[in-house]
């Protein structure tokens, strides 16, 4: 009875052990707060947040017996995707480390975290001598051969060490191609081309819940160079190979996979490479998951590219005096149209519309037209604003951004530009007033 008694006793303390994660991040003014996140391979939980103290920089998350072993992630700024870091917690440790802006995050405790950071700064200096040996055109094959055999050995040393931890995971995957024997520098970036994704198991919960698949993906496919010119077309020889290492990987991680990659495209104006992702590789992945919004927004997308006719619309011209009713594909008044979003009721487009209408004054009479959708609630302040723009074609947009056309043109903010040629395909989508008035004096200069 008093064991028992004794191990009752115990329970509360059991129950309250715990780890810490804690640090120090420099330029401390610089940051605020940090988030820390339990991140699985298709989803990332919320733990906690924590203040960074403005003259230290110190913070500090404390870990229940309830948080498991896996990946974490530190988001320190907004966008999240982009300001964060990752942690092995291995359950059995606290962590502490430092993180500077220019050269990231520094471990200062944890045993998986330390032999990780080891391992990559000890391949990295072992690359690094492989590139100088190159780079000087030594003919001294020995030496290389030295190299390479200190690579291997780093390889296996660190390998054993890591047996029974989590980091094992991501140095087995970091394994490069080690020649058995000499290579020029034409064979040997060849063969890292065909072996880069040898040791990688896409099916490892680490490597998924972590960035490590994403950056070695974008790595890959941005930088493997080829000796096509084309720009896109290596990409999409890229994107191919990649691809085919994911066979086996399960739809939710490779559809993660892909729509990174897709944005970055996206975001870079490759939106030829985007398209082809979306149609060979992330629509059929959206599809078998169901997911609608994907299927939506890849489809919009595609539908507002360059190159693609733009979406129709009804709009009315004035004709022998009268409005009448005709649809933008059926337009024949000028050689170019300029479709812009706008609002009687936002700040930044009672400033540019203005500008606009002066703008295009300037040009040649009949080399541009405008066709201004306002997207409204109320159509009074809209019509009286109207009638001082007159040179352009007004289209009530009404429901604002419930709006079926600003809908079709995936309109998320007012101003938006899209330049369309003689045959309503979409030529330029100018990110502001500034760029729109840029694109006409480039093609300004070409003619």
């Amino acid at each position: 009875m008093k064991r028992l008694l004794f191990l009752i006793t115990l329970i509360p303390s059991i129950l309250l052990a715990q780890h810490s994660i804690k640090g120090t991040f420099s330029p401390a003014k610089e940051y605020n707060f940090a988030l820390l996140y339990k991140v699985t391979p298709t989803l990332s939980e919320y733990i906690s947040n924590t203040e960074i103290d403005k003259e230290t920089g110190g913070f500090e998350f404390q870990l229940d017996s309830t948080r498991t072993k896996g990946m974490y992630r530190v988001v320190y700024a907004i966008p999240q995707e982009d300001y964060n870091f990752d942690i092995i917690y291995n359950g059995k440790e606290d962590i502490e480390l430092t993180f500077n802006s220019e050269t990231g995050v520094t471990f200062k405790k944890s045993s998986e975290n330390k032999l990780l950071a080891s391992y990559t700064n000890s391949m990295s200096m072992v690359t690094q001598s492989i590139g100088n040996y190159f780079r000087e055109e030594s003919k001294n094959t020995k030496a290389l051969k030295s190299i390479f055999k200190t690579q291997q050995e780093t390889q296996e040393n660190f390998e054993k060490a890591a047996e029974g931890m989590m980091a094992l995971d991501f140095i087995k995957a970091n394994q490069p191609y080690v020649p058995t024997e000499f290579e020029d520098l034409k064979t040997y970036i060849n063969n890292l081309r065909v072996h880069y994704f040898d040791h990688i198991n896409f099916n490892s919960k680490a490597l998924q819940s972590s960035n490590f698949l994403e950056e070695k993906m974008l790595n890959y496919v941005f930088g493997m160079s080829s000796e096509i010119e084309d720009e896109a077309t290596v990409y999409k020889n890229n994107i191919d190979v990649f691809h085919d290492v994911l066979k086996t990987t399960p739809q939710g991680v490779k559809r993660i996979l892909l729509v990174d990659l897709w944005q970055q495209m996206a975001d870079l104006g490759f939106e030829s490479v985007a398209n082809y992702i979306s149609d060979k590789y992330l629509m059929p992945v959206a599809k078998s998951l169901n997911d609608k919004d994907l299927i939506d927004g890849l489809t919009l997308f595609k539908n507002t590219s360059i190159g693609r006719k733009a979406p129709d619309f009804t709009l009315e011209i004035k004709k022998d005096k009268a409005l009448v009713k005709t649809q933008l594909s059926a337009l024949n008044v000028a050689q170019k149209y300029i479709v812009v979003f706008w609002s009687s009721t936002c700040s930044h487009c009672l400033d540019e519309i203005p500008q606009l209408h002066s703008f295009v004054n300037t040009l040649e009479k009949g080399d541009v037209k405008v066709i201004a959708v306002g997207l409204e609630d109320d159509p009074y302040k809209w019509k009286d604003l109207t009638y001082t723009y007159t040179s352009f074609i007004h289209v009530y947009g009404e429901g604002r951004w419930e709006n079926k056309i600003g809908n079709d043109y995936g309109v998320t903010s007012t101003p938006t530009y899209f330049i369309l040629d003689k045959d309503k395909k979409f030529i330029s989508k100018p990110e502001d007033f500034k760029a729109l008035k840029a694109f006409f004096g480039e093609e300004a200069e070409e003619e």
